[in-house]
């Protein structure tokens, strides 16, 4: 790998220890994907974990003397304050996010604490070089946004914000941006949780790039887009799509595959959808103990048409509605926050499901949420969720049980 002289001063350690142990992770993953040089970034964002490994990591560098050359936005920890008032979290996980949040804030990170820091505080621009984590970020930055990242580690784009530069290859290469799997799609896609199925079907895919063509403009929704992209990522790799006549980078089929012709052409229909859907939705549950709502994080639109719907129909067990604090801000100065809580919701901010510490004690209890990717993440520490549109959720917690 070719670097300038100042990346080969910040290797050489003239500008610390830690730009220089930054810099030799970096040039060792650029040289495990051969690329040839580094190029500059103007965002990033780290997916941040208060989970020790990660802390570990965040603690070296800092120890080592480095702080970011770019101020990256960071990924959900705890919402520390509710979660003690609830007696969630215990004294030795809450000792490990305080230091967290300290060893990030020492870095120089812009400490959000959400999953989806592509809608507010950090919006690449089309087309703009930049290093972002978490696997619904980087394909909507990609996608959506036709900003340029390759699908970084959380420590990755902690040592691209502290040198300032990532290494060229993969997503940040045009030729490797045109779509390669011809998805014709033969269904209807009325909501977010349609286009959340839509993504569970990347195994029918299969690797590539994908380019969805039969999806009419008029369904397309911010929410839709952000769940279609993290829920490949549950099910597959994914770190580009475009939606034909939708995303910036696929006005056209040419343009779209890049002049070529497509590898393989599939074709996703409705008892493609309905197949995943019944796997992930029983017809009845006896009972239902919690509903879980905001992987990726809730949009503001999505957190009003929540309580729109629960001013009509209140919740008998507790609703979770998890969100970014600048959303859940606004919420709480338009009294939409108020008006949740007096219908038996709840805006948790800052937070994500994936935190044992937070949302341990409700394993062997059966929730419900409309993220399979929340469904992935919890049973992993033996908390049961079904998975259904979030209309069903809200109406299965008014009932507090699940039928049809």
């Amino acid at each position: 790998m070719i670097l300038t002289q100042y990346q080969q001063d910040m290797l050489d350690g003239r500008y610390g220890k830690g730009k220089a142990l930054a810099i030799r992770i970096q040039k060792a993953i650029g040289e495990g994907f051969r690329a040839q040089r580094m190029v500059p970034i103007t965002r990033a964002h780290v997916a941040l974990s208060a989970q020790e490994a990660d802390t570990w990591f965040a603690r070296k560098m800092r120890d080592a003397g480095a702080t970011c050359a770019v101020s990256p936005t960071v990924n959900p920890g705890y919402c520390l304050k509710l979660f003690q008032q609830l007696g969630y979290v215990d004294d030795e996980s809450s000792a490990l996010m305080r230091e967290t949040h300290q060893v990030y804030q020492a870095l120089g990170a812009n400490l959000t604490y959400s999953c989806t820091p592509y809608l507010f505080g950090n919006i690449p621009r089309y087309g703009e070089i930049v290093s972002f984590s978490e696997s619904s970020a980087t394909v909507y930055v990609n996608s959506v946004l036709g900003a340029r990242t390759n699908r970084e580690s959380s420590a990755s784009a902690l040592c691209a914000a502290i040198t300032g530069f990532v290494p060229e290859y993969g997503m940040l290469l045009e030729e490797n941006r045109f779509g390669t799997v011809l998805v014709q799609v033969d269904a209807q896609l009325k909501s977010e949780f349609d286009f959340a199925l839509l993504g569970l079907n990347i195994k029918r895919i299969g690797r590539g790039v994908p380019v969805f063509t039969g999806i009419h403009p008029s369904a397309v929704t911010t929410e839709g887009l952000i769940a279609l992209g993290a829920q490949m990522n549950v099910a597959g790799m994914v770190d580009l799509f475009h939606i034909l006549g939708v995303t910036p980078d696929a006005p056209d089929l040419d343009r779209a595959f890049g002049g070529k012709q497509p590898e393989r052409v599939i074709t996703i229909t409705q008892a493609h959808l309905d197949e995943h859907r019944a796997a992930l939705m029983p017809h009845r549950l006896d009972h239902v103990d919690f509903v879980m709502l905001g992987c990726p994080h809730y949009t503001y639109e999505q957190i009003c048409r929540a309580d729109k719907y629960l001013e009509q129909n209140s919740a008998a067990v507790p609703v979770w509605i998890l969100t970014s604090a600048a959303t859940a801000a606004l919420a709480q100065v338009n009294g939409i926050s108020d008006s949740l809580e007096a219908h038996g919701a709840r805006i948790v901010p800052d937070t994500c499901v994936d935190e044992a510490a937070c949302w341990g004690h409700l394993a062997g209890k059966q929730g419900v949420t409309d993220s399979p990717k929340c469904a992935y993440y919890m049973r992993a520490f033996g908390v049961n969720l079904a998975v259904c549109d979030s209309e069903t959720c809200l109406t299965w917690a008014a009932k507090g049980r699940g039928e049809f």
